[in-house]
């Protein structure tokens, strides 16, 4: 009796033991550079499919990447979903991500990892945002290179000097062509006098009001204005003014020519973090970021390009295979070199 007694605990107690590692293992927590506007709604999506318990911490990329590196192996984090590549890239280098499996990296068409260290998520493009009653596109220039040479729109253009994805573009510029060429395209696009501005936002309602003809910014700002989406436009309905988003607004795209810098592809993605507790559970959220159904809230509610061939695009969105074509082809881990391109601007006094 005492041995059938022992023999009761000890299997209760393994018992318990491994319900309570299960139920530890079934929550995922999330490091976020994707603000919450742009992605709550997937992560509600994702915890009513699978039951699983997901919590995520918001903050900017070098936020989450430092305090990663205060909690080291520490950290709860499972998984670390960045604004840019560059910050992917930043925390490969300091070993914090594993090796994905086939399974996942296979799984988008286009912008993946050389490392296979982090799936791509979305895309999006720099443009030259416009304003059609101001400015004729085809007496644009086909390059981004050659815009400082448009002495028209002298005190015309905008431009976001201190933004990150101005940030990304040079870097792409500095690392595709050399340090000299972003050096003197910088210097030239100052004698146009360009009006700098904190965000995007800004400054495309400056090109609206006509206070400026043209400006360097994402692809998305545009669409926003025109049709709405996620970002702005619940969050923050000032980006719209009172009447929200207006088809009609006299703001239009303009994409250089295919394979031009000023078309730079800036790609989201995700990894798995060394420290995750369960890397089922993580690859399983990576893999929910490439269904087609995230894929396509990724285009048709945040009007980011999605990276596989599966998601619907609004019509008001250029095809996939010609936004493919816009960007040069890049090593998209490059934008890690971010100090050359900090050192750049504080040289050329933008910063």
């Amino acid at each position: 009796m005492k041995q059938l007694t022992k023999v009761f605990i000890t299997v209760l107690t393994a018992f318990l033991i491994g319900s309570c590692t299960q139920s530890s293992s079934d929550q995922l927590v999330v490091y976020s550079g994707r603000s919450q506007a742009l992605v709550k709604q997937l992560v509600a999506d994702f915890k009513e499919q699978t039951g699983i318990d997901i919590q995520v911490r918001y903050g900017n990329d070098a936020e989450l990447l430092a305090v990663l590196n205060e909690e080291g192996e520490q950290s709860p984090a499972d998984v670390y979903w960045a604004n840019t590549t560059g910050a992917l890239a930043q925390a490969n280098e300091q070993d914090m991500l594993t090796t994905l499996p086939d399974s996942l990296t296979t799984k988008p068409d286009a912008y993946q990892s050389a490392t296979g260290k982090w799936v791509p998520v979305t895309a999006r493009f720099r443009v030259l945002a416009y304003n059609p009653e101001k400015v004729n596109p085809e007496e644009l220039p086909k390059s981004v290179l050659d815009l400082p040479t448009m002495d028209k729109f002298e005190g015309r253009v905008g431009w976001t000097p201190t933004y990150s994805s101005f940030y990304d573009f040079v870097t792409a510029l500095r690392l595709t062509k050399d340090n000299e060429t972003a050096k003197q395209w910088l210097n030239d696009m100052q004698s146009l006098d360009p009006k700098a501005y904190s965000s995007n936002t800004p400054m495309v309602q400056a090109i609206m009001a006509g206070e400026i003809d043209l400006g360097l910014t994402n692809h998305y700002y545009v669409i926003q204005t025109k049709h709405g989406g996620k970002e702005g436009y619940f969050e923050d309905h000032e980006h719209y003014g009172e009447e929200g988003p207006n088809p009609d607004a006299n703001i239009e795209t303009y994409h250089f020519e295919n394979g031009d810098i000023g078309n730079l592809a800036l790609v989201t993605g995700v990894s798995q973090l060394k420290t995750a507790d369960n890397p089922e559970l993580a690859q399983k959220f990576m893999s929910f970021l490439l269904s087609k159904q995230a894929q396509e809230y990724a285009a048709q509610s945040v009007n980011e390009y999605p990276v596989t061939g599966e998601a619907e695009l609004p019509d008001y969105m250029l095809e996939a295979k010609e936004a493919l074509k816009l960007s040069p082809d890049y090593d998209y881990e490059q934008l890690k070199q971010l100090e050359g391109t900090l050192n750049l601007l504080r040289e050329a006094g933008l910063i």
